[in-house]
C-alpha cells in the first residue's frame, strides 16, 4: 500500500523539478542566489577586484552542474581590466579557488589582481613590465588568475594551492599575489 503524498512535498518536488531547471538556466538567478547558497551541494565564490573596485559573490555550481548565468557573471567580472574585453574563463578555475578557500577555511573574498587578459594587453605588459609576463600566458585562455586572500599569509595561500596539485602556482611576494591556473602542474 502506498503512502499518501503530503501536498507540500509534491509542491517542493515540482519546484525542484521545474523551478530548479529555471534556476540552473539562469532565468531566476539574481533572485535565487540566497536560496542556492543554502543548498548542501552549492559551490560559491566571493571576489573583490583590485582594479575595478567591483565585488561579486555568487553560487557558480550545484553539484556537478555549473550555473550558466553565474559563469557569465564571472566572465564579465574577470574581464581584461585594461581593454574591457571579456573572455571565457575555465570553470575549473572557479573550482580551484573554491577548494583553496575551503583548504584555508577562509571567509574573506579573494582579491583579484588579474583574470582574463587579451593578447594585445598581454603583449603590452610583456614589453613594458620588464619581464614576468609569459608570451603564451594562460590568462589569455581564461585558465589563470592572480589573487590574494585578506587575513591569509601569501605563503599559506601558495602552499594551499600547491597542496591541491591541480595546476600551476606562481608566488609573487613583492607584488603581493599568487598566480593559480588550470594548466599543467608546475611552480615558480
Amino acid at each position: 500500500m502506498t503512502q499518501p503524498t503530503h501536498p507540500l512535498a509534491s509542491g517542493r518536488r515540482r519546484f525542484l523539478g521545474t523551478g530548479g531547471r529555471w534556476l540552473v538556466t539562469g532565468a531566476l538567478l539574481p533572485l535565487a542566489q540566497p536560496a542556492l547558497a543554502g543548498l548542501p551541494d552549492a559551490r560559491s565564490l566571493s571576489l573583490d577586484h583590485t582594479h575595478t573596485s567591483e565585488r561579486l559573490a555568487l553560487v557558480y555550481a550545484l553539484g556537478e552542474q555549473f550555473v550558466p548565468q553565474a559563469l557569465s557573471s564571472l566572465n564579465h567580472f574577470l574581464r581584461d581590466h585594461y581593454s574591457g574585453e571579456a573572455g571565457l574563463m575555465d570553470p575549473q578555475l572557479f573550482n580551484l579557488l573554491h577548494q583553496i578557500r575551503q583548504e584555508l577555511r577562509a571567509q574573506q573574498p579573494f582579491q583579484v589582481i588579474s583574470g582574463y587578459r587579451s593578447a594585445a594587453t598581454n603583449q603590452t605588459l610583456r614589453t613594458t613590465r620588464g619581464g614576468g609576463v609569459a608570451k603564451r600566458s594562460l590568462h589569455m585562455e581564461g585558465k589563470a588568475i592572480d589573487v590574494r586572500l585578506p587575513g591569509v599569509q601569501l605563503a599559506s595561500l601558495r602552499d594551499a594551492a600547491l597542496a591541491l596539485g591541480l595546476g600551476g602556482v606562481g608566488f609573487y611576494p613583492r607584488e603581493q599575489f599568487v598566480h593559480v591556473d588550470t594548466g599543467p602542474v608546475r611552480r615558480w
